[in-house]
C-alpha cells in the first residue's frame, strides 16, 4: 500500500477564525521536520472583522505562512513588520526564542475579506535549535515554478522536481504548492524518505483510495505514487528527512528537551522573553 496513514482534520479555533489541524496527531507526531500543521479557512471575514493572534512565544522551531486568498501582518520580537500575501512565503527562525502576532490587516478588516492559507511548523535540527531567531520574507515571484502534467507547482521550500526554493532551510525538505486541474495526474518520486499529500481542496484517487478536502496521507516509505485529481484540487506536498533525535511539543514550544520546555514556560511567564513592539496584550501561558 502507498498510504502509511490518513489523518484527519481536527477543528480549532485560532484568533477568531476556525482551523483544522493534521500535525501533530496521536501516533504521528512528525513527517520529516514538520511538527506542526493547520489548515486555515477558508472562510469570509465580514466588515469590522478580522483574525487577532496576540502575541505568543516559539522556540526551537522555524514558523511557516503560506496563504491561498487574504493576507496577514506578522510583527515580531525583533521588531519585523510584514505583509503577507498569496504566494508568498514568512520564515519565522524561533531559535532560542521569539514572540510574534499575525492580525488581518487594517485595510482588509475595514472592507471584509476572505481568508485561506496553511500555517506549519517545522523542527530546527539538532544542533540548531538555540540559534539566533530571525525572519525572512520571500514574495511569491521568487518561487519556483512550474508545470508537470498540467498541473501548476511552486515549490515553497526545500527541493522537487529538479528545482529548489530560495527558503533557507536547516534540514532536507520538501513543500510544494500543486494545482491540479480535474482530470490530472502527477507523480510524486521517493526522493524524500518521509512524505505526506495534504488536500486542501478538491479530491483525489491515490493507490485507490479516495482522499476528501482536509486529509492528510502520510505515504510509506521508499514508493514512488500517482496522484488523480477527481476534480480540481488544490494540494500541499511536505516532508523530507526524519530527525534521528525525537522532538517533543507543549503549546508553542518545540525542543528535543523536555528541560528546555520547561525553561521556556518558567520564562514566558516571567516575561523573560522580548516584547513585539506595537502590541500590548500577550496570549497567557495555558494551565498545565
Amino acid at each position: 500500500m502507498a498510504i502509511e496513514r490518513i489523518i484527519e482534520g481536527r477543528a480549532r479555533d485560532i484568533g477568531g477564525a476556525g482551523v483544522r489541524r493534521v500535525l501533530p496527531a496521536p501516533g504521528r507526531r512528525m513527517v520529516g521536520p514538520f511538527i506542526f500543521f493547520d489548515h486555515l479557512g477558508p472562510e469570509t471575514l465580514a466588515p469590522g472583522h478580522g483574525i487577532d493572534v496576540r502575541p505568543h512565544p516559539h522556540i526551537a522551531l522555524a514558523t511557516v505562512t503560506y496563504l491561498y486568498a487574504g493576507a496577514f501582518l506578522h510583527r515580531d520580537s525583533l521588531g519585523t513588520v510584514q505583509e503577507i500575501h498569496p504566494g508568498d512565503v514568512n520564515w519565522m527562525t524561533a531559535g532560542r526564542g521569539i514572540a510574534h502576532s499575525e492580525r488581518t490587516p487594517p485595510a482588509l478588516r475595514a472592507r471584509g475579506s476572505r481568508i485561506h492559507g496553511i500555517q506549519s511548523w517545522v523542527a530546527l535540527p539538532d544542533g540548531h535549535e538555540e540559534v539566533p531567531p530571525a525572519f525572512a520574507h520571500h514574495a511569491a515571484a521568487t518561487l519556483p515554478h512550474l508545470v508537470v502534467d498540467g498541473c501548476d507547482l511552486r515549490v515553497i521550500a526545500g527541493e522537487a522536481f529538479g528545482r529548489r526554493s530560495p527558503v533557507e532551510v536547516l534540514w532536507p525538505t520538501l513543500y510544494v504548492d500543486a494545482s491540479m486541474p480535474a482530470g490530472a495526474a502527477l507523480e510524486l518520486p521517493a526522493d524524500h524518505t518521509e512524505r505526506a499529500i495534504y488536500v486542501a481542496e478538491g479530491e483525489l484517487d491515490l493507490d485507490g483510495e479516495r482522499l476528501g478536502e482536509a486529509c492528510l496521507a502520510v505515504l510509506a516509505r521508499g514508493d514512488t505514487v500517482k496522484l488523480h485529481a477527481r476534480h480540481n484540487a488544490r494540494v500541499m506536498l511536505l516532508g523530507g528527512e526524519p530527525f534521528p533525535t525525537p522532538r517533543h511539543i507543549w503549546w508553542n514550544f518545540v525542543a528535543s528537551s523536555r528541560e528546555r520546555i520547561e525553561q521556556a514556560k518558567r520564562d514566558w511567564a516571567g516575561g523573560r522573553f522580548a516584547a513585539v513592539p506595537g502590541e500590548s496584550d500577550v496570549i497567557p501561558l495555558p494551565d498545565d
